[in-house]
């Protein structure tokens, strides 16, 4: 599973890294909602939380489905604008400019795609224009509560009226923890723009978007970037440009706007307190579904306190050598047993390291 950009005819001159402040917004709306996700902002989460007018917290979760399970695309307004080379704007009030240069279908389209389940990868209608679409969203957000059909039911009836509450939300939470965050977070995010830009004048696009994530890779023969995500998805900058868009908030959110018509954009985490090469979710799946044999949870049991050869095992367990060697197989396909020799014999023992980090390779594949 992955997302798949075609980058046929791009050319050097149409990629971009650039911070984008009200995407870093978007970022701090989700933290601020899911602070699981987001284990090390505990401290600014319960910092902003603390200060946080009552009145905008209740606003804030009117449309925290924009924000809370997944990343709205309204959040990166200018990969919408027309002939998809469209920049972030240095400031948070001109990235609100550019979000009210979308129209009124881009707008809607944007904050009901994932949570009411309209077409994205590909050309149709929306839900303002095509009422059997309109019914099938209101259905769908039916489900998510009242809350989320009574803003629903406004924006497909009003989305002018939407709008100006949206922007008016977002200057508030800008006055109200925002403008502060975003003046301590801009340098860095800056200077990591500076970094990956001089990678790719240097070094090339496959350099850059290795330093971007290792679940980012350039097959230069077929001109396609592929990211590996618990999903799929497939988009072309056709005669645009391509963005890198980075956050520090977002960690491990990487994230691909895929939207048909729209720019490409790769939204990725800087500052990762994770290893640098997390494991594919190819990878993950192996090494989940190894474990999930019992035979093999009791062969780890032993091999997680010694190292151990075939045959030792075979007597442990009561089993034949061949029974053992593929689960021993399995196991170190999926790179949770290492083997040495010693001698004429060859023992085997459990990685426990590599073991230990399943929980968080997990949660990083699925939320990536």
């Amino acid at each position: 599973m992955s997302v798949r950009i075609d980058i046929t005819g791009l050319r050097p001159e149409g990629i971009a890294v650039v911070p984008s402040p009200l995407a870093e917004l978007g970022m701090a709306l989700h933290a601020l909602s899911e602070p699981a996700h987001h284990p090390g902002l505990q401290g600014w989460v319960t910092g902003v939380t603390a200060r946080l007018d009552p009145h905008l917290a209740d606003r804030m979760c009117e449309a925290d489905f924009l924000w809370r399970t997944t990343f709205s695309d309204l959040f990166l307004p200018f990969a919408g604008l027309p002939g998809a080379s469209g920049l972030p704007g240095q400031t948070l009030a001109e990235e609100l400019d550019l979000l009210d240069k979308l129209s009124d279908e881009q707008f809607v389209d944007a904050a009901l795609e994932f949570t009411c389940a309209l077409p994205y990868s590909g050309p149709g209608p929306g839900p303002l224009g095509d009422a059997r679409l309109r019914r099938r969203a209101l259905e769908l957000a039916a489900a998510r509560g009242p809350q989320q059909v009574l803003f629903s039911e406004r924006l497909l009836a009003d989305p002018p009226h939407i709008r100006r509450w949206l922007r008016q939300f977002l200057q508030d939470c800008d006055e109200a923890f925002f403008a502060e965050t975003w003046a301590r977070l801009r340098h860095q995010l800056a200077a990591d723009a500076r970094h990956k830009t001089e990678l790719l004048r240097r070094r090339g696009l496959a350099d850059a978007l290795t330093a971007v994530s290792p679940a980012v890779a350039l097959d230069e023969a077929a001109a396609r970037i592929t990211v590996d995500k618990l999903g799929d998805g497939r988009t072309a900058t056709a005669g645009g440009g391509l963005l890198l868009v980075p956050t520090s908030l977002g960690w491990p959110h990487l994230m691909v706007l895929h939207r048909h018509a729209w720019q490409p954009v790769l939204h990725y985490p800087v500052g990762s307190p994770e290893p640098a090469a997390p494991p594919s979710v190819e990878q993950l799946t192996l090494r989940m579904s190894a474990l999930s044999h019992p035979v093999r949870m009791r062969l780890c049991r032993s091999l997680a306190r010694s190292a151990f050869t075939t045959g030792e095992l075979t007597q442990a367990h009561g089993m034949t050598a061949p029974e053992i060697s593929r689960h021993l197989s399995v196991l170190k396909k999926a790179g949770l047993v290492t083997t040495r020799r010693r001698g004429r014999y060859v023992y085997h023992q459990l990685d426990v390291t590599m073991v230990a980090r399943l929980g968080s390779d997990f949660l990083e594949g699925i939320l990536r």
